[in-house]
Parts: C-alpha cells; sequence; structure tokens
C-alpha cells in the first residue's frame, strides 16, 4: 500500500493531524508504521479505517464507535458485529416508540375533543375518580407514580393525591400502552417525551422532526455499514470466518 502522511489523513475528514494520532492511540485506528526517525507513517488502511469510524460516530456515536473500532483491533469482530446489532435493536426500537406516541396522540386527541363536548367534566380528579374512569384500580394508578408515569399533586388541606388534565392525559396514555403488552419503564420513556414536548398538541408537531432524525440514523447505518465492510476487507483480504452453508 502507499504511504499516507498524518496531513493527508486529517486533511479528508477537516481534522487536525494531533485528532488523527489521539484516534491511534485511543485504538480507533490500527498502529501505525514508523519511520527511522519515527514519524507515523499511515497507508490506505489507516484511511479506510478513519472513514469507518468517522462513520459509525455520526450514526451510533462516539462511544459506541470508539467500542466497535477497538473490538476489531482486539480480533473481537463477533463483539463488534453484537455491538453494531444492539445499535440497530435500539433504532427499532425507538420507532416503535415513535408509532405507539403516534397512536396515542390520536387516541387522545379523539378523547380531548370528547371532553369538550362534556364540560361538566372535573378538571381534577381523586385516585378513586381516575381508576375509574380508566376501570382500573387505584393500586395500579400507584404503581404507575412509582415507575414514573404518574406525578400527581397533592392536596394540601388533606394530602390526597390530585390529578389534573395533565395527569389524566398521562394516564389514558399509559392505559393504552398497557392493553398494547408495553412495559411500565417503556411507558415512562414515552410519558416523558410528551412531557417534555409539552404537551400532546406539541408532541404532535414533534412527531415528524423525530421521524425525520430516526430516517437520517438509519440511513447513516447504512453509510457507516459500507464504510466498515470496505476497512473489514482491507483489514482481513481473505474475509471473515462464515460458518458453512
Amino acid at each position: 500500500m502507499s504511504t499516507l502522511r498524518p496531513t493527508d489523513l486529517a486533511r479528508e475528514h477537516g481534522l487536525s493531524t494531533q485528532a488523527v494520532r489521539n484516534y491511534e492511540r485511543d485504538g480507533f485506528l490500527p498502529a501505525a508504521g514508523r519511520t527511522p526517525s519515527g514519524y507515523r507513517v499511515y497507508t490506505e488502511l489507516h484511511a479506510a479505517a478513519l472513514r469507518a469510524y468517522l462513520a459509525l460516530v455520526t450514526a451510533y456515536g462516539h462511544d459506541l464507535a470508539g467500542r466497535i473500532m477497538t473490538e476489531i483491533h482486539h480480533g473481537e469482530l463477533d463483539s463488534a458485529l453484537e455491538l453494531l446489532d444492539r445499535g440497530h435493536q435500539q433504532l427499532l426500537r425507538d420507532r416503535e416508540t415513535l408509532s405507539a406516541v403516534r397512536a396515542a396522540i390520536d387516541h387522545l386527541t379523539a378523547a380531548s375533543a370528547d371532553l369538550r363536548e362534556r364540560p361538566s367534566d372535573a378538571a381534577t380528579r381523586t385516585v378513586g375518580e381516575l381508576a375509574h374512569r380508566l376501570r382500573v384500580t387505584p393500586a395500579t394508578l400507584r404503581a404507575w407514580e412509582r415507575a414514573g408515569i404518574l406525578d400527581p399533586a397533592r392536596d394540601p388541606a388533606t394530602g390526597y393525591r390530585v390529578y389534573d388534565s395533565a395527569d389524566t392525559r398521562d394516564a389514558e396514555l399509559a392505559h393504552l400502552l398497557r392493553r398494547g403488552g408495553y412495559g411500565l419503564p417503556y411507558i415512562a420513556g414515552v410519558v416523558e417525551r410528551i412531557r417534555t414536548a409539552g404537551g400532546t398538541d406539541a408532541t404532535a408537531t414533534a412527531l415528524t422532526g423525530w421521524r425525520r432524525t430516526l430516517t437520517a440514523r438509519g440511513l447513516a447505518m447504512l453509510d457507516a455499514a459500507g464504510l466498515l465492510g470496505q476497512y473489514l476487507h482491507l483489514l482481513r483480504p481473505d474475509g471473515p470466518v462464515r460458518p458453512p452453508v
């Protein structure tokens, strides 16, 4: 292979030569050869490794990208592939969450319209009233509170839980997702997304941006897989060990 200088690798990506040296030091690039005078000598193998690493950073983040490359350089290809699989699993979970939130928003929007047609509905509810509305037990609502799904205020006079309209929304969302088979930690994460966005209306608006983000991450994973495959081909010209057909 033809030799390359650190500046050659750095210039391609707009990096400093020190960044390239740091990536080598941290194990994200294979060790460089040295000239008799001690200068680093890189090759196309290092250039391919750097392309793969930076693409992995875009797709999976710095931490996971670094772990993938160091596993490869320690000869642990299966471990590196498992880390890639976990990244894809997380993307799939995020897509499932997006779909669940979209369905929940549609459901809660319809429920809100129904509430507007019944103005006599209480603005706040006791634990018993909310449990009756959802046809669950008060113990279920308390379990959702322990899981971080609900966070009701307390009546200053009695100390009893008081559920406002946002609490009712969160409880209805939890009830819907529980019927769909989702676990409490998962539901707590979905509810937190809606709280962070500022309610169902804001969440519905944010879903388009969220979907774009997931699409961009999926495409970045495809790009990273291609560049990582090219690097592995250079690193292991005979190809990885494959099971017999």
